[in-house]
């Protein structure tokens, strides 16, 4: 292990990219479709099918259905109108399930007064972004020098467009960019691209790896 950080920490690093789910913010869907069964008296089973057993989400956050579109298949699906419900309380129903990992905002922030800009490369949609950056009490997420969302690029992880986005608006090397995600496949697509990519949870696990790299926060 001593050999491996040695070796790690001796490779330049310009830029450092954070997956948000499961690295910047903790999140479960079933909290999610329970928000909503709780709301509108309508079984969570039913609703994680009508969301997320459909394709729908992942259509939402690549881009390929606009917002009110989504609203308005979910709304169908379930059996519920805008005279029921409106748009914006569905959609927050279905965002509130994030709650942030504390030492990665101060993880982040070491990162920052070492002078390394760090950028958010994450498969989101719309209405959790903007759930996340109203529940961000501390303005973390408003320092981030780049952001790469999948639902404004038109492509999620690990399609090879998100990262080409994530590359352009890095403005560095490949080589020097380095990326944590909690899913194999994303952290496989970026190193076939040359970056610096590791799986792994936010929280100690990725303390550890920043460390390993000299941009851990000091205790």
């Amino acid at each position: 292990m001593e050999r491996k950080i040695e070796a790690e920490s001796e490779r330049e690093i310009a830029f450092v990219y954070f997956d948000l789910g499961n690295i910047l913010y903790s999140f479960d869907p079933l909290v999610a479709c329970q928000n909503v069964a709780e709301r509108f008296g309508i079984d969570s089973d039913t609703v994680m099918s009508a969301v997320y057993g459909t394709g729908l989400q992942v259509d939402y956050e690549s881009g390929h259905i606009r917002q009110e579109a989504f609203v308005e298949r979910v709304c169908a699906d379930l059996g519920i109108t805008e005279r029921t419900v409106s748009g914006e309380e569905l959609l927050d129903c279905l965002s509130d399930m994030f709650t942030p990992i504390e030492s990665m905002l101060d993880a982040v922030q070491g990162i920052r007064l070492r002078g390394v800009p760090t950028g958010v490369l994450s498969n989101t949609c719309r209405s959790h972004w903007d759930w996340i950056n109203r529940i961000d009490i501390k303005k973390v997420m408003r320092d981030f020098s780049v952001y790469v969302l999948s639902f404004e690029v038109g492509a999620m992880k690990p399609d090879r467009a998100i990262f080409e986005a994530a590359e352009q608006a890095a403005e560095v090397s490949p080589s020097k960019i380095l990326f944590l995600d909690d899913r194999p496949e994303n952290v496989d697509a970026a190193k076939a691209r040359g970056w610096q990519a590791h799986q792994c949870l936010g929280g100690r696990d990725a303390e550890i790896i920043l460390e390993s790299y000299g941009l851990g926060t000091s205790r």
